[in-house]
């Protein structure tokens, strides 16, 4: 998926490379080349969308297996945890396998602690969900210091602060839950996917900005 963007980014850096030998040829290029930045970008910003998206889906999904003891639980899980491996594995062709395998470990914890909150907040033990929620936060800076010391273009403090948002949507669809306040879950759950959208577009610009070249204007 992901593989696929790459090799149209590296398709629109070869065409800006190509000599131009006729005023035909340069307007044609010029055509080419910006159609084929542009679907670039938006084939970046789909896929970047596409995977924190699912994040948010499968994190509903345990959420709800989880507090009900459903016995899809163990399923839902693993099928989380592999889509934080697919967004480590997503930066790999950008920014090194070293950078992707920590990115998706990272990720792995914030899933593990977000469901150290959500059986502490069903056994009623607050304590215990302030540390996660603290644990929780720790770990987005984390993720928010790994991901800006590959890209300046990101701002640390503003990936921290979103990823702290998202970890509040995650707690408040927990909470509303136990309670039985439908209502107030479900917007839980909407405000957090677009949320999270609004992060992955965040990934995207920080990307297009960093590799130019590749997304001419």
């Amino acid at each position: 998926m992901f593989k696929n963007t790459l090799v149209a980014l590296l398709g629109a850096a070869a065409i800006l490379a190509q000599p131009v030998s006729h005023a035909q040829n340069t307007g044609a290029q010029t055509k080419s080349m910006s159609k084929s930045s542009f679907s670039a970008q938006s084939n970046l910003r789909s896929d970047m969308r596409k995977l924190w998206e699912e994040h948010v889906s499968y994190t509903r999904n345990f959420i709800t297996s989880s507090l009900a003891g459903l016995e899809d639980t163990d399923a839902v899980t693993q099928r989380l945890l592999k889509n934080q491996d697919d967004i480590g594995s997503a930066v790999k062709p950008i920014y090194g396998d070293t950078a992707g395998n920590k990115l998706g470990a990272l990720l792995r914890d914030h899933i593990l602690i977000a469901a150290e909150i959500a059986k502490a907040a069903k056994a009623g033990n607050n304590d215990a969900v302030g540390t996660g929620k603290a644990k929780g936060r720790a770990n987005a800076d984390d993720i928010a210091r790994l991901l800006t010391g590959a890209n300046s273009n990101w701002s640390q403090q503003q990936l921290s602060d979103m990823l702290y948002k998202h970890l509040d949507y995650v707690i408040a669809q927990v909470t509303s839950r136990l309670k039985k306040d439908w209502a107030a879950d479900i917007d839980a759950n909407d405000r957090g996917r677009e949320h999270m959208l609004m992060f992955a577009d965040i990934l995207t610009s920080g990307i297009v900005k960093r590799f130019p070249k590749k997304f001419p204007r």
